[in-house]
């Protein structure tokens, strides 16, 4: 069975986005950016993948990608309907429409969803690209956590597992540190834990 991967940003205080969805200050060095777009070039978007002369390369991590309503509305309003092409794309959201042939919008359960998803045969998982709310909902699904941990307090914002109390453990598995202080950690679901 594949697994559902969260990798996600992460300030030092827990926020994936500020108060108004904002992250544009989250700071990066040439070798962690060298380092996503080598590594986990898979979860970046289409026009972001262009950029970094990824538009053609084959996939290695991801071949499906889900997400909230709050993680699509930036591409939407940059009139990006599809913005993973190179995916399979999710959002859950009871209320979008439809925006894109390519976009599934799954309008109640993605956990059941998910667990579609996690059951086919496929070498490749799934990423999680949030938010925080559909993170939390999706916790007892999550296998695995990269945490890309920014060298900034953000003060508030928006949690990267939602508003409910659900202790989960997962085990640390490795840390890898960058220039300018950027982290990522990675984590996998310890045996037996539950929500």
């Amino acid at each position: 069975m594949r697994k559902l991967v969260y990798y996600i940003s992460l300030s030092i205080d827990g926020v994936i986005a500020g108060p108004d969805d904002e992250v544009d200050f989250y700071p990066g060095s040439d070798d962690y950016m060298a380092w996503m777009a080598g590594d986990y070039g898979d979860a970046l978007p289409g026009h972001i993948r262009e950029r970094f002369g990824l538009a053609d390369a084959a996939l290695t991590r991801f071949d499906t990608v889900v997400m909230g309503r709050r993680t699509y509305d930036p591409a939407l309003q940059l009139g990006i309907t599809s913005p993973y092409p190179h995916l399979r794309q999710y959002v859950a959201s009871a209320s979008l429409d439809g925006p894109d042939p390519a976009v599934t919008v799954v309008a109640d359960d993605p956990v059941a969803a998910v667990r579609t998803l996690k059951a086919e045969e496929s070498p490749l998982d799934i990423y999680l690209a949030g938010g925080g709310r559909l993170a939390g909902q999706l916790l007892s699904e999550i296998d695995e956590l990269v945490i890309k941990r920014y060298p900034v307090v953000a003060g508030a914002g928006r949690p990267a597992f939602g508003p409910d109390f659900a202790p989960t453990v997962f085990g640390l598995d490795a840390v890898r540190s960058f220039d300018g202080g950027n982290l990522v950690e990675w984590y996998s679901r310890k045996a037996g834990a539950t929500e």
